[in-house]
Order: structure tokens, then C-alpha cells, then sequence
């Protein structure tokens, strides 16, 4: 009786350990937010004024950019993680997401210092990409870590909820300042209070990461003598197939993640002229939907498992993508029962992801084996979905769009169905 308890139930000590990773992993991924949510405003200010379509491209170049960071941020920081703990691992990465954010918020603009102004963005842009290359593996390991055997998926979607808490404070940042900022002073320096803010919160987060133990999965390793001087060479030599697994698990879920919750907001109002004020109110809402049902959908996973709850994601979703993007008319309703479907289906994937990633590998490569290959498969499919939306509206093709959605969704068929079910198995 007591294993059984002790299988399916969370001690106080890691109730702990999961409320302080998911807090410190909301901030961090509040600065990675608020660059999609406000870069239709503060494109301008860093690109040659004139043609404000050119702008927010060469602004979500640079969203795009941050993304090959994140392969190289899980190829260095995932070995750390691996060697020197989650903990140390959790730390720097917060470090550097905050640093960046700051420096994007007093950065001048281009009619004051010129090319220097977008050199700058990149810059900053590419050292939140490394950290957070670094960050999913790391979190993604102590969560799970940190779980009862029969409660991995619920402690791993307290992951994805402090991701979609980030992207809530960023898209309620935004909703509170296009709301009481006139234009100009929106534009002007409205837009860096929001930086600053998430600066600031990670600063909090930073404190609050110091303060968490080492997992005992990591500390069991070290005691072993299993920890390798070179982990990333270890995982790909020793567990190619699970890192392929882990890219393919990824590839679905991160693009439609990343249409769904980071960029529809900016798509609608874009395409739709739907006030941006409105649209972010209608993100906001189903982001905190989204919250809500996360960890229940990790306590389905625990109960039924990995696959049915992912399989039912991706076909929900190749049913989903022609009805949403035909009827994004411009109006509130419209674009928020889109956004409602959309979140619900998520949670079959973001409740999942961080479990069935951990469950791959074992302690001594485990935030290399998810950060590498989960970063790689970001970075192709996440990172360019907000570019190609846009380029596909602004050029005549909007009727595309939702292809583009499903056939994101039908390669997600395809790895679900195929992968291995993980839950239950030990964790070691």
C-alpha cells in the first residue's frame, strides 16, 4: 500500500520543488514573450521608418534568429545542466533572459544611433534564444525529476503552465498598455515598460531558483559515477534514437504552439484589422483557459498515457485548421472561440511534452537529450511559423495558411502513432 501511495501521490518536499521550478520558469519565459506580443509596435523603432510591413518583418526575422540560438543554447547548456546540476543550470539561463531584456529596453532607437539600433535587437535576441535552449531541457529535467513515478505528466505540465503563465503576463501587459497609452506614448516608450518588467521579473526568478535543492535523480547520478565529462557525445552516441523521437514529438506541437498562442494575436490583427487591444484580450483569455487545463490534462496522461492524449491533439487539430483561419473575420467572438478550440486541443501536447521527453533518457544525459533536439526542432518549425503566417497573408495567400497548419498536424499523426508509450516506466 504505501509504494502504491508513494507512486501516485506528491510528498511536500516535491509540491515544493515543482511550484518553485514552474514560478522561476514563468518569468523566464515572460521576457521570451513579450517580443512576439509587442512586435508590431516596436518594429519601427529599431528598422528605417517608412513601410511598416517591412518593419515587423524584419522584426520577426529577428524572432526567427533568436531561434538558431536555441540549438547552440542546448548544446552548451544541456551538457551543464548534466554535469553540474539542474539547479546551476536554472540560474544562468534566468540570468541571461533577463540581461537581454534590459538591454532591449534602454537600447535607442534607429533614428538615434542607426544600424547600430537593429545590431543591438539581434544581439539581444540571440542571447534569449541561448538561454533558452539551455532552459526547456534543464526545467524539463527537474520537473520530471522531481515527481512521483505516477505523476511525471502532471508535474511536467506545470512546465508548459508557467510557459503559457509567461505568455498571460506578457499578453496582459500588452492589453493593459495599448489600453491606457494613447499611440504615442505607446509607441514611444510604452513598449520598454514591458521589457523592464520582464527584466525585473526575472531578477525575482533568479532569487527564487537559488533557493531550490538539486533533484535527488541528479544527485543519485553523481553518487553512481554516471555524470560524463561530455554528455552531448554520450547522447548521441548512445541514444540517437530517442533524440529523433524527441525532434519529431517536438516538431507538431511547437509550431502550432507558437501560431496558436505567441502570434495570433498579431496575425488577426494584421489580416483581420481587428484593434490589437482586443485581439491581445482574446489571447489572454484563452491562455488562461489554457492554465487551467493543463495540469488536468497531465493527470489524463498519468491515467491513460502519452499517446492517446497526443493523438487526439493532432487530429483535433487537422480538423480545426480550415474551419479557424475561414472564419478570422475581424470580429472578438470569432477569433476567441478559435483561440478556445485551439488551447484545448493543446493541452494534449503541452500537458505531455515535458514527460515524454524526460522519460527518454537517462539522469546522466537527460537535459541534453531533451534541450538539443527539442531546441533543433524549435528552431525549424516554432521559430519560422510567425514569418511564414505573415509572408503568406501579406502575399495574397491567406487561403494557405491553414494548410500550412494541417500538414504541421498530420506530421504530429504520424509521430504519436509511431512512438513508444513511456508512462509508468522507471525513471532512472
Amino acid at each position: 500500500m504505501t509504494v502504491a501511495v508513494s507512486a501516485t501521490r506528491l510528498s511536500p518536499a516535491q509540491r515544493k520543488a515543482i511550484v518553485a521550478g514552474a514560478v522561476g520558469h514563468t518569468v523566464e519565459w515572460v521576457d521570451w514573450a513579450i517580443y512576439t506580443t509587442f512586435a508590431s509596435v516596436f518594429s519601427r523603432r529599431f528598422f528605417p521608418p517608412g513601410d511598416e510591413a517591412a518593419s515587423l518583418l524584419s522584426a520577426l526575422a529577428v524572432f526567427a534568429a533568436g531561434f538558431v540560438m536555441r540549438p547552440i543554447g542546448g548544446a552548451i547548456l544541456g551538457p551543464y545542466g548534466d554535469r553540474h546540476g539542474r539547479k546551476k543550470g536554472m540560474t544562468l539561463t534566468i540570468s541571461l533572459m533577463a540581461a537581454a531584456s534590459f538591454v532591449i529596453a534602454i537600447c535607442p532607437g534607429y533614428e538615434t544611433i542607426g544600424v547600430l539600433a537593429p545590431v543591438v535587437l539581434v544581439l539581444a535576441r540571440l542571447v534569449q534564444g541561448f538561454s533558452a535552449g539551455g532552459e526547456w531541457g534543464t526545467s524539463s529535467a527537474f520537473l520530471v525529476e522531481s515527481a512521483a513515478r505516477g505523476r511525471r505528466a502532471f508535474a511536467g505540465s506545470w512546465q508548459q503552465v508557467s510557459v503559457g503563465g509567461g505568455v498571460l503576463i506578457a499578453s496582459g501587459l500588452g492589453t493593459v498598455l495599448t489600453s491606457v497609452l494613447d499611440e504615442a506614448a505607446l509607441y514611444g516608450w510604452g513598449w520598454r515598460v514591458a521589457f523592464a518588467i520582464g527584466g525585473l521579473l526575472g531578477l525575482a526568478g533568479l532569487w527564487l531558483r537559488v533557493s531550490v535543492p538539486e533533484t535527488e535523480a541528479f544527485e543519485r547520478a553523481v553518487a553512481s559515477g554516471r555524470t560524463r565529462t561530455n554528455p552531448l557525445k554520450t547522447m548521441l552516441r548512445e541514444h540517437p534514437r530517442a533524440a529523433l523521437r524527441v525532434a519529431g514529438v517536438a516538431s507538431a506541437g511547437t509550431l502550432l504552439y507558437y501560431v496558436w498562442i505567441s502570434y495570433m494575436p498579431t496575425y488577426a490583427h494584421i489580416d483581420t484589422g481587428i484593434p490589437l487591444s482586443r485581439a491581445l484580450l482574446a489571447n489572454t483569455i484563452a491562455v488562461l483557459v489554457l492554465l487551467v487545463l493543463l495540469p488536468f490534462g497531465g493527470l489524463l496522461s498519468d491515467l491513460v498515457g502519452r499517446k492517446p492524449t497526443m493523438i487526439a491533439f493532432a487530429l483535433g487539430f487537422l480538423a480545426l485548421a480550415w474551419p479557424a483561419f475561414h472564419f478570422l473575420d475581424g470580429g472578438f467572438g470569432a477569433l476567441l472561440a478559435i483561440e478556445l478550440a485551439g488551447v484545448v486541443l493543446l493541452v494534449g501536447y503541452s500537458a505531455n511534452c515535458a514527460a515524454v521527453m524526460a522519460e527518454q533518457f537517462p539522469a546522466e544525459v537527460r537535459t541534453t537529450g531533451i534541450g538539443l533536439p527539442y531546441a533543433l526542432s524549435v528552431g525549424v518549425f516554432g521559430g519560422t511559423a510567425p514569418y511564414v503566417t505573415t509572408w503568406l497573408s501579406a502575399s495574397g495567400h491567406r487561403d494557405l495558411v491553414w494548410i500550412y497548419v494541417a500538414g504541421a498536424a498530420l506530421i504530429g499523426v504520424i509521430v504519436y502513432a509511431t512512438m513508444p508509450e513511456t508512462k509508468g516506466e522507471e525513471l532512472t
